[in-house]
C-alpha cells in the first residue's frame, strides 16, 4: 500500500477542493439502475462479481481512491480494497468483511470466497480484523430495490472515498434491474466522474471490458 500526498499548491482541483471541503462542505449521493441480465443468465456469482466491478472501476481513477491521512493530508492510495456487509440471519445483524482487490475476476472470487468461509459466521460489526486502511465500504440491501438512497453522515464531511449501497434486483421491460447508490465527497468527484464510474462498472457486467456505455432508464 503506498499514500502519495497531494500538492495543493500545484493541483489543478486546488480551488473545487477548498470550496467543496472547506467553504462549503459538500457531499452528494445518486441512483443507478444496472442492468445484469447477463450476469445473472450466466450463472456466476452475484455478490462477489459486482464487488470486482465495482473495485476495478474504482481502482482506475485516482479520485476515487482519495483519502485524508492520520496526519490531516490529503492524497490517494495506489490500489484500495473492497469493506463490504454480509448478513447473519441468526441474530438479524451484519459483519464487515474484506477482500483484497485483485484484477483478475476468477482470482477476485475465489478469494471472497476463502475470506467467507474464514469470517463469515464471525459476529461483530468487523468480522475479519486488521482491515487496512485503504478500504472503500460497499453495503448490500437485497430485501427491497429501491429509486433513492441516502447515507446521513454527521462527521461525512472529510471522508473522501466512495460509498456503494446495492439493492435487490427486480425485472423491468425484459431485464434484470438492480439498484446502485453512490455517495461522494464533491471536493474530489464532480457529476462527470461519478457517472463516467458508474459507466465503467455497466460495462464491465456486460462484458464490455469496462467501455462506457448507457444505463437502464
Amino acid at each position: 500500500m503506498m499514500f502519495t500526498r497531494i500538492d495543493r499548491e500545484t493541483w489543478p482541483r486546488r480551488e473545487y477542493f477548498t470550496h467543496y471541503f472547506t467553504q462549503v462542505p459538500c457531499t452528494y449521493s445518486a441512483t443507478f439502475q444496472l442492468d445484469i441480465t447477463g450476469l445473472r443468465e450466466s450463472g456466476r456469482p452475484l455478490y462477489p462479481t459486482l464487488l470486482h466491478a465495482i473495485s476495478t472501476a474504482v481502482n482506475r481513477h485516482q479520485e476515487f481512491r482519495m483519502a485524508c491521512n492520520g496526519a490531516g493530508e490529503v492524497g490517494y492510495y495506489d490500489v484500495v480494497h473492497p469493506c463490504y456487509t454480509i448478513f447473519h440471519k441468526d441474530s438479524e445483524t451484519f459483519s464487515n468483511l474484506w477482500t483484497e482487490y485483485n484484477p483478475d475476476r476468477e482470482a477476485f472470487c475465489a478469494a471472497y470466497q476463502r475470506d467467507l468461509a474464514a469470517w463469515g459466521d464471525r459476529p461483530g460489526l468487523v468480522a475479519r480484523p486488521d482491515p487496512p486502511e485503504n478500504t472503500f465500504p460497499v453495503s448490500m440491501v437485497p430485501w427491497a430495490s429501491f429509486e433513492a438512497f441516502h447515507l446521513n453522515l454527521q462527521k461525512g464531511y472529510d471522508y473522501l472515498p466512495p460509498i456503494f449501497t446495492m439493492g435487490r434486483f427486480h425485472e423491468e421491460g425484459g431485464k434484470v434491474l438492480l439498484p446502485l447508490a453512490v455517495q461522494v465527497h464533491h471536493a474530489v468527484c464532480d457529476g462527470f466522474h461519478l457517472c463516467r464510474l458508474v459507466n465503467e462498472v455497466q460495462a464491465l457486467l456486460r462484458g464490455g471490458g469496462g467501455k462506457p456505455s448507457e444505463l437502464h432508464g
